[in-house]
């Protein structure tokens, strides 16, 4: 008989936001007529920019036709989308061609990156943390087993109000550091000062970072919209890149990956290898690319018109933000986040569990969040809300938790 994956049967229950799902589902059956809000999972409400679904529907088109049909396309993306992200993400910062993957999206791009590492690689995640990036390495095994609430091979760089949310750099030796700015849950972000010790730890150490900028978009202080920002990250920092929360596009999948040259790992024989090239043998074998219409829809993200109101999205969602976090903070609650992104991290009341103020909220005030604790084991004791639902129902949400 087959035998499976052990690693899997190590993962503590199902997957954060699974487990969220299947909680809301059953109160709802239980309490039909209960009004939910949702600010939980970061799904967007806003629809495409009207010049993204104009492209689309264009393109569309074209593959309807004999002399405009196109089959499989480029294993790594349309020339035409590569070159709108080297000219509005990139430019200036010395990135090349054939250094951009155009993708299905960053959750499977920071999932299946770690398929570049060994086995017995060292990982080091801040706490909380975006689930995948823990999962993911759990199941190939290099998270080592799970015991109260920590897995004992990942070593866990803890993001708190004391130390405000910048994380310290690792306490041993690592191979790959997982980094998220903005972040994903506490909604932080970090300086080009506060980035370059990581940089200069990974240059020193032989390591890699991984770097999730996923919210670019949303930044309004100055901090870094990439990592390559920051002297000598192109030699050994990957960074993923979605338009789920830049251009709405989470139920149209597209996103994109940058493995400069430079970035390097240890062969078997010792030599280095270069992960960009280990990274284009990967796709080859197990992916096909993203659609036509897809890509010609996020090309159009960077036109003229179409940059203008996806920024016009952005702005509502940000100002969702504000009502979240001014609302509660009036009221006493301690929060963070919610200016350079769509998340606002909310320190649960008088040391109630994060779990328990799930319960509270969904219960008595029918609006759901996430539980810090689903995030690592310094998440406990907050939960997030997000900034995706309309405007209304973000005040009503604000409304109900303050005066009930």
């Amino acid at each position: 008989m087959l035998k499976v994956n052990p690693h899997y049967e190590k993962l503590p229950g199902s997957y954060l936001f699974a487990e969220i799902a299947r909680r809301v589902k059953e109160y709802g059956q239980e309490h039909p007529d209960a009004q939910l809000i949702r600010l939980g999972i970061g799904d967007v409400t806003r629809p495409l920019a009207p010049a993204v679904v104009e492209a689309m529907e264009k393109a569309a088109r074209e593959m309807g036709r004999a002399e405009t049909f196109r089959g499989y396309g480029p294993d790594y993306g349309y020339d035409f989308l590569i070159q709108a992200i080297l000219d509005n993400d990139y430019q200036g910062l010395g990135i090349q061609a054939d250094e951009v993957f155009v993708s299905d999206g960053a959750k499977c791009d920071v999932a299946n990156v770690q398929e570049l590492f060994s086995d017995d690689a060292v990982v080091a995640v801040t706490d909380p943390v975006y689930p995948v990036y823990v999962d993911s390495n759990a199941m190939a095994g290099r998270a080592g087993s799970y015991a109260q609430d920590r897995w004992d091979r990942l070593c866990y760089l803890p993001c708190t109000a004391e130390n405000g949310f910048v994380p310290p750099l690792p306490d041993r030796p690592v191979d790959v550091i997982y980094l998220c700015y903005p972040n994903n849950p506490t909604g932080t972000v970090l300086t080009k000062e506060q980035l370059k010790p990581f940089v200069d730890y990974a240059k020193a150490n032989g390591a890699i970072i991984v770097y999730d900028a996923a919210y670019k978009a949303f930044i309004t202080s100055g901090a870094p919209r990439s990592i390559y920002e920051v002297e000598g990250a192109k030699d050994v920092a990957i960074e993923c890149c979605s338009y789920s929360k830049t251009a709405g596009f989470t139920g149209t999948r597209c996103g994109f990956m940058v493995i400069p040259h430079g970035v390097k790992g240890i062969g078997g024989q010792g030599q280095p290898v270069e992960l960009n090239a280990m990274w284009k043998r990967r796709m080859g074998s197990k992916f096909n690319g993203v659609s036509y219409p897809i890509q010609r829809a996020a090309e159009a993200v960077y036109s003229k018109d179409g940059w203008a109101q996806c920024m016009e999205n952005i702005r509502y969602y940000l100002r969702n933000a504000q009502v979240i976090r001014e609302g509660l903070e009036k009221a006493g609650y301690t929060v963070f986040g919610g200016v350079d992104a769509p998340y606002i991290w909310m320190k649960t009341p008088e040391g109630m569990g994060s779990w328990d103020f799930f319960d509270l909220l969904l219960n008595r005030y029918h609006v759901v969040g996430t539980p810090g604790a689903g995030f690592g084991p310094c998440g406990e004791g907050y939960l997030r809300l997000t900034a995706f639902n309309t405007l209304e129902k973000t005040q009503e949400a604000v409304e109900r938790i303050v005066h009930g």
